[in-house]
């Protein structure tokens, strides 16, 4: 007679509950580092996280009259791929809260909080530890609450070693104060903020250009004095600080008729998504310097017209502003320790986007 099998357990199966409960109390100090009087903490172990949009008391920068919720969703692709590579996975939960909250300040929101879900192959508390400081690094910069997440373990479904991440990023803004672009006229002006590079879009067809360059990620290049493994990993930048100074600059006059962040679709699809129908966008190519990450990543193998497709080149974030008020949001913007550049203007058209 066959003996009956053995019974399986979870961690047969490849998953380890205790593990997940030791690693939820090993990222609590960086969750909790985010926090601030509108958070409810409660304790350890609860299901949902608590944050109070509006208190009686002046705990807060301000109170809401008529609040409209933002909420938004976003990864960082296949930038984990040159983080796993490079064995550096400290910055790439910056640029995952970087990708949403740059979404939710183009309509004026404030970012109230953040989560985050991370799916993994196995939990290895050490390495993904770095991935959740640097969530809470990036909800700091962005003066956001981490306020949970979830860490899902699938080896049937990752390969050893290898994780995946997503964000959700929660706002408010008063209802008379969205920023929608509908307010976008002829001869507004078009104002950028640099990027830090590459930030989280592209990263398969620099992947694959890599690979049939046969470039490696320690190649080092004298105009970046670093390499381009290292190039491709700097942080996606948070605009947070620099659309709240311009905003409070003007209180009660609403000269920012437009924002667009400058992801994947680069700045034609782009700032095309922060126009009315009947306005177009005309973009001064020589306005700015392109970094050049961009310039090494043109010569693996593709072309300009393509890399403008695809990537930002140098302008993360753009304002459309009011042409009587450049000069003030300029002098905001550098107050905030941003290096604005007018990048074009808005003329009639049909909601596209031109370079000149």
């Amino acid at each position: 007679m066959t003996p009956p099998p053995r019974a399986l357990s979870y961690a047969d199966a490849g998953v380890s509950v205790g593990a997940n409960t030791r690693w939820v109390r090993s990222i609590r100090s960086a969750v909790q580092s985010t926090y601030g009087p509108r958070v409810c903490d409660t304790g350890a172990g609860d299901f949902a996280g608590l944050f109070r949009l509006n208190h009686d008391g002046q705990l807060f920068r301000r109170n809401y009259k008529n609040p409209v919720l933002v909420g938004c969703t976003d990864g960082v692709g296949t930038k984990v791929l040159i983080a796993i590579a490079m064995k550096r996975l400290s910055t790439i939960g910056i640029d995952l809260v970087a990708m949403n909250v740059n979404d939710l300040i183009t309509t004026g929101a404030e970012p109230l909080f953040f989560l985050d879900y991370l799916a993994v192959h196995k939990l290895e508390p050490a390495a993904l530890g770095d991935v959740i400081e640097g969530v809470a690094a990036g909800c700091r910069e962005a003066g956001c609450a981490l306020l949970g997440g979830e860490t899902a373990e699938m080896p049937d479904l990752y390969r050893r070693g290898h994780f995946d991440l997503a964000g959700f990023a929660v706002g408010a803004v008063e209802h008379d104060r969205v920023i929608d672009g509908s307010r976008v006229a002829p001869g507004d002006v078009l104002i950028g903020l640099p990027s830090s590079g590459v930030h989280s879009n592209g990263y398969t067809l620099v992947r694959r250009l890599l690979e049939s360059a046969g470039c490696k990620l320690t190649a080092a290049y004298d105009e970046l004095g670093e390499t381009i493994g290292q190039a491709l990993l700097r942080p996606t930048r948070i605009y947070v600080d620099a659309v709240a100074s311009v905003l409070a600059a003007y209180p009660k006059k609403r000269v920012v008729t437009g924002m667009a962040h400058i992801t994947g679709g680069g700045l034609r699809e782009n700032i095309a998504r922060a126009l009315p129908p009947k306005c177009d966008a005309v973009i001064k190519r020589t306005a700015w310097n392109v970094p050049p990450i961009f310039d090494i990543i043109r010569r693996l193998g593709t072309t300009r017209s393509e890399m403008f497709k695809v990537f930002n080149m140098g302008i993360g974030f753009v304002f459309i502003v009011r042409p009587h008020f450049v000069a003030g949001v300029t002098k905001a913007l550098e107050r905030a320790g941003e290096h604005p550049v007018t990048i074009g203007t808005v003329k009639r058209g049909g909601g596209r986007v031109r370079f000149a």
